[in-house]
C-alpha cells in the first residue's frame, strides 16, 4: 500500500493506490508547488492533461490518475458517481496532500464541483472544463439514445482495450454512468450544489457538439451556466474558446492553463489577507 508521504523533491512518483476493491494509477510529479488533482473525463485517462501540466510547467505538484478501469487502473463492482468522489479523497490521503486545486474535464467536472462543495477547507478552488452544467437533458428518449450508442459502439471498445484508449467496462455499465450523470445533471440536483460553493471556481468553455449530441442542443445545455454565475459570485467564465468537447484540452490547454492560475491567485491574495 501507498505511504502517506508527501515527496520532499521535485522527482515524479508513479504507482497503484488500494481504495476500495480496485487500484488507481496514480502520478505525482512531487515538489513543494501548490497542488494540483486533475479529473478525467467519464472514460478518458490522465495522459489528457499532458498539454496542461506541460503549459503550467515546474512549479506546480500534478496529480493525476486513471479512474476505475480506465487506463492503467483496476476494475471494480463500483463505477457510480460517488465512488468517482469518494476516490478523490483516496488519492489525497495516499499521496499526503490535505489541499488542492482541482481541474476536471467533462465528467471530472462534476466530481470537481461536488468534491469542492463538500470540502471547502481543503479545495483551493476548481477549474471545471466543459461540464458541471445545471440543465435536464436527460429524459426516457435521450437514456434510449445513450443506450443505443454504447450497444453501437459495444463491438469495437473491447478491441482497444489493450491500448487503453477504452474503459475496461461493458456496454451496458458505460452506458448506465452516462445516464447517472444525466440525472446529476439536471438543474434541481447540479444547481443547489453550485450554489453552495465558497471557494473560487472558474468555467472554461467549449463549444459545439460533443459526441452523441445533436444540433445547438450542447449550446443550450451550456446555457444553463449563466444563471449560477449570477447568484454565485464564487464562479465565474474564465474563457469560452473556440474548440469544441473533445479537441478542448488539445487546442486549448492555454485557456485552461490561464484559468489555473486565477484560481491560485485569488488563493493566494486570501492568505494574504488572512
Amino acid at each position: 500500500m501507498t505511504k502517506n508521504i508527501t515527496p520532499a523533491t521535485g522527482s515524479t512518483w508513479s504507482g497503484m493506490v488500494p481504495v476500495d476493491d480496485t487500484a488507481l494509477a496514480v502520478t505525482d510529479t512531487g515538489g513543494a508547488g501548490l497542488p494540483v488533482l486533475y479529473l478525467n473525463g467519464q472514460f478518458a485517462t490522465q495522459g489528457y492533461w499532458r498539454r496542461v501540466v506541460a503549459g503550467l510547467g515546474d512549479g506546480w505538484r500534478h496529480i493525476t490518475y486513471d479512474e476505475r478501469a480506465r487506463g492503467r487502473s483496476k476494475r471494480s463492482a463500483d463505477y457510480s458517481f460517488d465512488a468517482a468522489v469518494r476516490d478523490v479523497d483516496a488519492v489525497l490521503a495516499a499521496r499526503g496532500v490535505d489541499r488542492a486545486l482541482l481541474v476536471g474535464w467533462s465528467y471530472g467536472a462534476v466530481v470537481g464541483a461536488h468534491w469542492a462543495e463538500r470540502n471547502p477547507d481543503r479545495a483551493i478552488g476548481a477549474v471545471l472544463v466543459d461540464g458541471a452544467f445545471p440543465y435536464d437533458w436527460l429524459d426516457e428518449a435521450m437514456e434510449q439514445r445513450i443506450r443505443k450508442l454504447f450497444r453501437r459502439l459495444g463491438w469495437v471498445t473491447p478491441l482497444l482495450r489493450p491500448t487503453g484508449l477504452t474503459p475496461r467496462m461493458t456496454a451496458a455499465q458505460q452506458a448506465e454512468s452516462n445516464i447517472e450523470l444525466g440525472r446529476l445533471s439536471r438543474e434541481r440536483e447540479l444547481g443547489p450544489v453550485l450554489d453552495r460553493i465558497t471557494v473560487p471556481v472558474r468555467y472554461v468553455v467549449a463549444s459545439g457538439t460533443s459526441l452523441g449530441s445533436r444540433g445547438d442542443e450542447q449550446e443550450r445545455i451550456r446555457a444553463g451556466l449563466d444563471a449560477v454565475t449570477a447568484r454565485n459570485p464564487h464562479i465565474r467564465v474564465s474563457a469560452k474558446v473556440a474548440s469544441n468537447h473533445g479537441a478542448l484540452l488539445k487546442k486549448d490547454a492555454p485557456a485552461i492553463v490561464t484559468a489555473v492560475r486565477e484560481v491560485a491567485a485569488l488563493d493566494d491574495a486570501a492568505t494574504t489577507d488572512r
